[in-house]
């Protein structure tokens, strides 16, 4: 079985809150948690786990077609399921690394406010970890290279330096913005809008 395709899951508000794979897909459907949505024709067609198999069995794949198969048949692995009974939205925390606090500081040292090459920017403890500064959201910050050996191993007042702002934990996000960058599935653009920035 093709275990590398994806599948987008929406709550049942039609709004995208995981991404699973064929196991799990076909595990849903089965236990009939979930639906499949199609896209055909600019339209949207729901199959509970009997009325796939029957189009599938009655369908012609193009050539690259996301399918397994069967003992009986060839299957279209779901781009897209529907869940039967959750209306929540995930959220996910943003786990601490540095790109998502190059992300949470917005590419820019957090000393002298210059936007630099990832290469050129360092993560800084705001308060020395020899000092007790712990390796969190609220004690790290970015730094460009100059502005954190300018700091060194003392406090920012010490240095004559000022944060821009308060290190803070990001809030919690929802799913959908872990896919921002990334490449996804032409039928999951539907579902799937990022802002602008």
């Amino acid at each position: 079985m093709e275990t590398n395709y994806q599948t987008l899951v929406l709550n049942r508000l039609w709004q995208a809150v995981n991404v699973i794979g064929v196991e799990r897909a076909f595990s849903l459907l089965a236990l009939d948690h979930a639906q499949v949505i199609y896209a055909e024709d600019g339209s949207f067609r729901v199959f509970d786990a009997a009325a796939w198999f029957g189009f599938c069995k009655e369908s012609e794949f193009e050539k690259g077609a996301r399918v397994v198969r069967t003992v009986n048949q060839p299957v279209l692995v779901p781009a897209v399921l529907l869940l039967r009974g959750f209306d929540r939205m995930l959220m996910q925390e943003m786990k601490f690394n540095r790109q998502n606090l190059l992300e949470r500081d917005g590419y820019q040292c957090q000393y002298c406010g210059k936007s630099l090459p990832n290469k050129e920017l360092n993560m800084d403890h705001v308060i020395p970890r020899d000092r007790g500064g712990g390796t969190t959201w609220e004690n790290v910050v970015i730094s460009c290279i100059r502005c954190n050996s300018k700091k060194s191993n003392r406090l920012p007042k010490e240095a004559g330096m000022r944060l821009l702002k308060e290190p803070k934990r990001p809030a919690r996000r929802p799913f959908v913005s872990t896919l921002y960058g990334k490449p996804v599935e032409k039928s999951w653009e539907h579902f799937i809008q990022f802002k602008d920035e």
